[in-house]
């Protein structure tokens, strides 16, 4: 994935730091606590305390500086969407609670790297006149990324079935043969596979 300019990271740093609201506040059974563990009490200063440090446990996990620096944004921008679900948790554990979002985050990150991967490796076996445009191709590559995440949601079992019908070009019959399961199953798990993917389809 093709990292941001520096200059664009410290901007969106920037304006966390702003928009971040001040009035998010503990309750108050944990202000006593608070003032004994220094839990943040504030987003503001949940950012402020545990920025660095998160920026670093990403960087050991992603080996790029910018990356990490991307990716940390992104966990505060997540807090900032849910912030007052999250708000006792955020508390109690902020890094454990960080740590939890910047974890989903890494999983996606190189889920997305390996589909680019495979995606350009496909490219580049087609002839020239025959690849999309760069718009396409990212509509493609988000496509892509948004259909794995969903076949994540799956059993494995069936996961398999509809990779089998789909790449491999399977009957349902030879599917459940190969399998060992029933083929009223692998028509089940074929047919939530593909709700699965007009939805996706829909949200667009």
């Amino acid at each position: 994935m093709r990292a941001r300019p520096r200059c664009q990271g410290f901007a969106a740093v920037s304006t966390i730091t702003r928009i971040v609201p001040h009035s998010f506040q503990t309750g108050p059974g944990q202000a006593a606590r608070a003032g004994k563990s220094a839990v943040p009490q504030t987003v503001h200063t949940l950012y402020t305390h545990h920025y660095s440090w998160l920026r670093g446990w990403l960087l050991r996990k992603l080996g790029n500086a910018f990356d990490a620096a991307d990716l940390a944004q992104d966990v505060f921008l997540r807090v900032l969407a849910r912030r007052e679900r999250a708000a006792e948790a955020a508390m109690r554990e902020p890094r454990a609670y960080l740590r939890t979002i910047a974890h989903g985050l890494v999983v996606d990150h190189w889920r997305r790297r390996d589909l680019e991967q495979a995606w350009l490796e496909a490219l580049a076996a087609q002839p020239e006149a025959l690849a999309p445009s760069p718009e396409l191709q990212l509509e493609l590559l988000q496509a892509l990324v948004q259909i794995d995440r969903m076949l994540d949601t799956l059993k494995p079992a069936a996961r398999k079935a509809f990779l089998m019908a789909q790449l491999d070009g399977l009957s349902c019959p030879q599917i459940a043969l190969r399998l060992g399961l029933s083929l009223a199953t692998v028509e089940r798990y074929i047919a939530r596979a593909l709700r699965a993917c007009y939805a996706l389809q829909f949200e667009q």
